[in-house]
């Protein structure tokens, strides 16, 4: 099946610094293109892959369910250890609980955690119907594009499978249960206009982490998919400052990859 525009992964040989990258719910990695070119361009090795069942037709994902995109995202985390001495984990609003996950199973393996919008729970009367609408129906309205900047656009489906939004769901509810597993550094970047996630799930994310490292800041003129929004510049600054900080010998790896 072809691939959408946009949507293909995206991977960097870089220094000895390593950062995984997980792209949306129903999204492709296009939405984190930028943030990957510009941390690739400082000398990370990055790593940006495709979930399964993305990127080509909601049909192909109404196959799929958590089990693959995880198992997906830590495959990438393995093979990015292997090749580097430090790695961080980052994602965006799913991407962000995949990463969220990794974090909570791989412990000190990871050296630190940015999320942005990242999703804690199916929200509203939907949740309650998925496990009986999901038979039903196939599908619901899409939730691609929740973008502030006036001509950027998500590489997304414009339909979410209620198969997949289930197994979604299911996630969300044994993920909570790790978060206190969760150690590491984190940085915390949310918008609080997001018509997608609301703030709830930030904030029971940081009161369910373990985490003596953390920061949050707030993306005031953004939408959901702040990656490609009008913060999208602050993301990547402020990220790469805080691997900077936990991994002190980027700059100098960078150079020297870079070169």
């Amino acid at each position: 099946m072809p691939l959408l525009p946009g949507a293909e992964p995206f991977r960097h040989e870089g220094g000895e610094v390593g950062v995984l990258l997980c792209h949306g719910f129903t999204g492709s990695p296009q939405s984190l293109r930028p943030w990957a070119g510009y941390l690739a361009e400082r000398g990370l090795t990055v790593s940006l892959p495709l979930l399964p069942g993305h990127g080509t037709r909601w049909e192909d994902m109404q196959l799929t369910g958590w089990q693959d995109w995880y198992a997906e995202v830590d495959r990438e985390l393995r093979a990015l250890r292997e090749r580097c001495t430090r790695v961080f984990v980052a994602g965006l609003s799913m991407g962000g609980a995949l990463a969220l996950r990794l974090a909570a199973k791989h412990g000190d393996a990871i050296s630190g955690v940015v999320v942005v919008n990242p999703a804690n729970k199916v929200h509203g009367l939907t949740a309650y119907a998925l496990p009986v609408a999901r038979h039903l129906v196939r599908t619901t309205k899409g939730i691609a594009s929740d973008i502030a900047l006036p001509g950027s656009a998500e590489v997304g489906y414009d339909k979410v499978p209620l198969h997949a939004a289930h197994s979604l769901r299911r996630f969300f509810q044994l993920l909570d249960g790790e978060l206190p597993q969760v150690t590491q550094p984190m940085l915390l970047l949310r918008s609080p206009q997001d018509h997608v996630v609301p703030p709830a799930d930030s904030a029971r994310i940081l009161s369910r982490i373990s985490s003596t490292d953390v920061r949050e800041i707030l993306l005031e003129q953004s939408y959901h998919v702040a990656t490609l929004d009008h913060d999208a510049d602050r993301i990547f600054a402020e990220s790469l400052a805080f691997i900077g900080r936990i991994a002190p010998g980027l700059g100098k790896e960078g150079t020297a990859a870079g070169g």
